[in-house]
Parts: C-alpha cells; sequence; structure tokens
C-alpha cells in the first residue's frame, strides 16, 4: 500500500468518524428537545451553550430515572380532587388563602407521587422531566404566590396564579387532557 493510499483512507475515517459524531449529537438533541420540549430552549438559554444544556438535561434525566414515581392511585387521586375543589371554592371569599392552599396541594401531590420536596427551583426542574409541558405553569403560580407573600399580587394576580396551578393539578392528577387543553388556551 502506498503512502498516498494511507493517507486517502486516513483522511476518509476520519470523515466518516465526523460525520457519525454529528450524526449521534444531532440524534441527542432531537430527542432532549422531544423530551423537554419548551423546556429545552430554557436549559439552553440558562447554561449559554447547547453542549452544556445538553449535559445538564441528560444528568436531571437521569436523576429523575432514579426516584420511584407513581401515578396516584385511584382513592388518593378522588381525594385530591375533593381537596382542589374546595380549595377552589374559597378562592372568591378568601384568594389569599386559595392560593397558600394550591400552593400546598401542589407540593403534596407531588410528594404522594414520589418527588423529593427539594427547593422549588429543584422541584421544578425534576417535575419537568415528565411533564415538560406544564412546568412553566408551576413556575408561574409559584412567582406570583410569592410576590403575594411580599404584598404584591393582585387579586387578579391570585386568580391566574389559581389558573396555573389547576392546569398543573390537573396534570398531576391523570388528567393531562386537561392540563394540554389549558395550555393551548382552550380551557
Amino acid at each position: 500500500m502506498s503512502t498516498s493510499m494511507i493517507v486517502v483512507l486516513v483522511v476518509v475515517l476520519v470523515v466518516a468518524l465526523v460525520a457519525i459524531a454529528l450524526v449521534l449529537r444531532t440524534r441527542r438533541t432531537q430527542k432532549l428537545k422531544s423530551r423537554f420540549g419548551p423546556e429545552y430552549g430554557r436549559a439552553v438559554e440558562q447554561a449559554g451553550k447547547r453542549s452544556l444544556a445538553e449535559a445538564k438535561l441528560e444528568k436531571l434525566e437521569k436523576r429523575v430515572q432514579g426516584f420511584n414515581l407513581s401515578p396516584l392511585a385511584p382513592a388518593a387521586r378522588a381525594e385530591f380532587v375533593v381537596e382542589w375543589q374546595k380549595i377552589q371554592s374559597r378562592f372568591v371569599d378568601d384568594p389569599k388563602g386559595a392560593l397558600i392552599e394550591a400552593d400546598q396541594l401542589i407540593q403534596k401531590m407531588m410528594a404522594a407521587q414520589g418527588y423529593p420536596m427539594a427547593d422549588f427551583e429543584q422541584r421544578s426542574l425534576d417535575i419537568s422531566v415528565d411533564h415538560p409541558l406544564v412546568v412553566e405553569h408551576y413556575r408561574a403560580g409559584h412567582e406570583i404566590a410569592l410576590r403575594h407573600a411580599q404584598g404584591r399580587a393582585s387579586t387578579e394576580d391570585m386568580r391566574q396564579a389559581m389558573l396555573h396551578y389547576r392546569t398543573l393539578f390537573n396534570e398531576l392528577s391523570g388528567q393531562p387532557e386537561m392540563a394540554r387543553a389549558a395550555t393551548a388556551g382552550r380551557v
């Protein structure tokens, strides 16, 4: 084999390896975009670099796979639905109290399904793995609840927070079709 043939084979091999690497990276990106939906873009924006964001999302995915998550048992689901209905009915007379209770109920539901109750940011990241289309509702509702705690949320703000929490509640209680409709603005 001549030197020029060896050089050509090495170049072809390098080009093939680069092509394979690009295909694998593209598949990784598409898988993560599909899994995380809008959360993928948020992660890239926060990380400032796609490769860093993807590494964090994969790490988060592995973290959540280690949880012992399970859907709500029918009896527990029924209890949560009744409690949610009571909270919603109290909103007219006590929007502040209802908002606090809604936030607490969402946390109880997450705990009942096996999510660890870390700080809010970690909870929202954890839930984004399996509920990427509604996690923004959780963040928005929680942000309004924080403003409420500081005395900076109007009754309309609290109403919006309740709508956000309702969307997440529907998703966590096993009614994702209602959550998806709310996300799309149809409810």
